[in-house]
C-alpha cells in the first residue's frame, strides 16, 4: 500500500538532551505483538530520543516539526497525549510530549464539540445517583474513541441540598440543562479529571458560577495560556499536587462519600474518584473500553461503519477483550514509563477500593465486572513486574 505524501502528517524529533537516538520498532512490536497486522509497504521508521530528563512524560526534551497537509483537519493533539510512537496515514499517534503552534489551541474547542450535540448525546442514568452524559469523539478526526461526562451527587449533599459534582464536563446543551433540575439544585463541584479534560469548564462556570473547580497541577497554568474563546481564565478551588497528594483534600461534604487518588505518574496527570455509595470508579485516561459503542450510538450508521487502520490499531491497543494484551503493554511500556513505580502505587491503591463499575471517559461503562476488568488491565502494575 502506497501511501501519498500530501496525506501524511509526519513529526520530526529531533533531541536536545539526549545523546544517542533509538529506533522505535522495537517498542511498537512489543505494543503491537500480534494483534495487528502492518499494512504492505507500511515501514515503521519514526525515531525518537533515548530518555534523559523530561518534558511532560519525563522523556526527552524534544522539538517537533509538524508537517501537517493543508487540508488535513488541524485538531490539537493534546500536551500529554500518549499513543504508538507511529505515522499511520494522515494521523500521527504521538508517544511523546511536544511543543505546539500556537493556532493548533485556537480553535480547540471547535474541533472537539460535535457541530450537533444535542442530537448526538445519550444521556443514561447508571445508577440513582449517578447518570452520564456521552457524546462522540474522534481523536484527529479519525480514532473513535467518544466523550463522556459523569453528574453525580452523593446522598449526603442530595438530603440537604441536592447539589451535584460534575465529571469531565462536556457540553451543556438544552437537553442537559433540562436535565439537571431532575437530578439536584444546582452544580456544587466542576472536575476536571486530567490535563486534557478540561475544554468545557468556563462553559459550566458560566452557567453555574458558586461552582468550585478541582484539577490537577499545571492545568489552570495550561488554560491560562490557550488563545480559546471557550476556555476562561477561572480560579481553581482545589488543584492537586504531586507532593502532597494524600494530604490533600476537597470539601466534607465531598470527602464524606468520595476517595481519590492523584496517579501522577501517568503523562495526563490522572485524577481517579471512588464513589463509596454506589461502588463506582470515575476516571478519564488512566483505563479506556473501546469501541466506543455507545458513544456512537446516535451518529449516522455509515458514520459508525467507518474505521480505518489507525482506528484499528488504536482500539487494539486500548480495550478490555480477552487477554487485552495491546492495553497492557501500552500501560506498561508508554504510559508508565516514566515513572513506573509511582504509577504501580497509584494502581495499587485504587485497586483496594470496593468498587464494581468504572465510567471511562472513552469507552463503554464496565458495570458490575469492573474490579475483575482493573485487575486483568492493570495485572502487572499490581504485581510489581511484567
Amino acid at each position: 500500500m502506497s501511501i501519498p505524501k500530501s496525506q501524511i502528517s509526519a513529526l520530526k524529533f529531533t533531541s536536545t538532551t539526549a545523546s544517542s537516538v533509538g529506533d522505535i520498532s522495537a517498542v511498537s512490536r512489543r505494543l503491537l505483538g500480534e494483534t495487528v497486522a502492518k499494512p504492505r509497504g507500511f515501514s515503521f521508521t519514526t525515531r525518537f530520543a533515548s530518555r534523559r530528563r523530561g518534558f511532560h512524560t519525563r522523556s526527552s526534551r524534544l522539538r517537533a516539526q509538524h508537517l501537517i497537509h493543508e487540508s488535513a483537519p488541524h485538531t490539537p493533539l493534546g500536551s500529554s497525549f500518549a499513543g504508538t510512537g507511529l505515522v499511520l496515514g494522515i494521523v500521527t499517534i504521538g508517544a511523546f510530549s511536544f511543543y505546539h503552534r500556537q493556532h493548533l489551541y485556537s480553535s480547540m474547542s471547535s474541533k472537539l464539540i460535535p457541530q450537533n450535540p444535542s442530537d448526538v448525546m445519550v444521556i443514561r442514568e447508571i445508577s440513582p445517583n449517578v447518570t452520564t452524559l456521552s457524546v462522540p469523539f474522534s481523536r484527529f478526526g479519525t480514532i473513535k474513541i467518544g466523550g463522556r461526562a459523569t453528574i453525580g451527587y452523593p446522598p449526603t449533599v442530595r438530603l440537604s441540598s441536592g447539589e451535584l459534582a460534575v465529571f469531565s464536563p462536556v457540553a451543556l446543551t438544552p437537553e442537559v440543562r433540562e436535565k439537571l433540575p431532575q437530578l439536584g439544585s444546582t452544580v456544587r463541584y466542576i472536575i476536571a479529571p486530567d490535563m486534557e479534560h478540561h475544554i468545557f469548564i468556563s462553559e459550566w462556570v458560566k452557567a453555574f458560577p458558586e461552582a468550585r473547580i478541582i484539577g490537577p497541577t499545571g492545568l489552570p497554568e495550561k488554560r491560562a495560556k490557550q488563545d480559546d474563546e471557550k476556555v476562561g481564565k477561572e480560579e481553581f478551588f482545589k488543584v492537586f499536587e504531586a507532593s502532597k497528594k494524600r494530604e490533600t483534600t476537597i470539601a466534607p461534604d465531598f470527602d464524606a462519600d468520595f476517595e481519590y487518588e492523584f496517579v501522577d505518574a501517568h503523562p495526563n496527570k490522572e485524577l481517579v474518584f471512588f464513589y463509596k455509595p454506589e461502588k463506582i470508579l470515575i476516571q478519564a485516561d488512566l483505563m479506556f473500553n473501546l469501541p466506543a459503542t455507545e458513544q456512537y450510538s446516535k451518529v449516522p450508521e455509515a458514520e459508525r461503519q467507518k474505521s480505518g487502520f489507525a482506528d484499528r490499531l488504536f482500539q487494539s491497543l486500548q480495550n478490555t477483550e480477552g487477554e487485552a494484551k495491546g492495553t497492557k503493554r501500552m500501560l506498561w511500556y508508554l504510559m508508565s514509563r516514566s515513572d513506573r513505580p509511582g504509577f504501580n502505587d497509584s494502581v495499587q491503591r485504587i485497586n483496594k477500593w470496593d468498587f464494581e463499575t468504572i465510567i471511562p471517559c472513552h469507552g463503554e461503562t464496565m458495570i458490575g465486572n469492573g474490579k475483575q476488568l482493573f485487575e486483568k488491565i492493570f495485572e502487572w502494575h499490581l504485581q510489581g513486574h511484567k
